[in-house]
């Protein structure tokens, strides 16, 4: 029986590649705009690396340091040095818009009665920024950020955040994230877990494996029905 669904947010819930695709439609861009799938596609990437590095080595930090560092790591190779434009980023970066199909989905969830919640990299302020600005600030019962056990993903003490905070036994829950590595890292843990796969990416090879694969979180409603 699932009593809850537990969402990471960047790149589930939260489109990342919002902020460098609306930037790139603003005037001034001309000089950079062909360029910003690349760019978001780095950063996204840097982002991911440098908390893994972090976690490894115990030198944590909050994901928003490492979402500038990670910026900064991607203008670099593209080549540009806009101060300007590395503050335009960042500002869009709070307002990340959800995915379309994620509000009809989250009501979907809540009128079958499942407890919802996000656990994510992101910082408590983070966290409250992204769902204010996606409209999503009533939908959950907890917003659970790594800043409470100072440790990125995938380390065992993030996902033990669920269970403490929902008292729920991990097999109650279902665990949805879009990075393949922290659904298997998930299902290892012992949620059941769904992959968003919306790159159409190989599984990862890791010990952990996915129970259920979706391109969008749109059909998540039906699926968990017959769970």
């Amino acid at each position: 029986m699932i009593d809850a669904c537990v969402f990471d947010a960047y790149g589930t819930l939260f489109d990342v590649g919002a902020a460098a695709r609306t930037a790139a439609a603003e005037p001034g861009s001309a000089r950079w705009a062909g360029r910003w799938p690349q760019i978001a596609a780095d950063w996204r990437r840097k982002q991911l690396e440098y908390s893994w590095l972090r976690a490894v080595a115990g030198d944590h930090c909050d994901f928003w340091q490492v979402t500038q560092e990670a910026l900064d790591w991607a203008l670099e190779a593209a080549g540009l040095d806009d101060p300007a434009l590395r503050d335009r980023l960042l500002a869009l970066y709070w307002e990340l818009s959800a995915f379309p199909e994620v509000p009809a989905m989250l009501d979907a969830l809540a009128a079958q009665g499942r407890r919802l919640a996000i656990l994510s990299n992101g910082s408590p302020g983070m966290l409250s920024g992204a769902v204010g600005s996606a409209g999503l600030d009533t939908r959950f019962e907890a917003l659970l950020s790594v800043e409470s056990v100072g440790v990125f993903k995938p380390a065992r003490a993030v996902y033990d955040l669920v269970g403490a905070t929902l008292h729920l036994p991990p097999d109650q829950v279902l665990f949805v994230s879009s990075n393949g590595w922290d659904a298997a890292a998930g299902a290892a843990y012992g949620f059941v877990t769904v992959w968003v796969n919306r790159e159409g990416a190989p599984l990862d090879r890791l010990p952990g494996r996915p129970a259920h694969v979706l391109r969008d979180l749109a059909a998540l409603p039906d699926l968990i029905g017959v769970l």
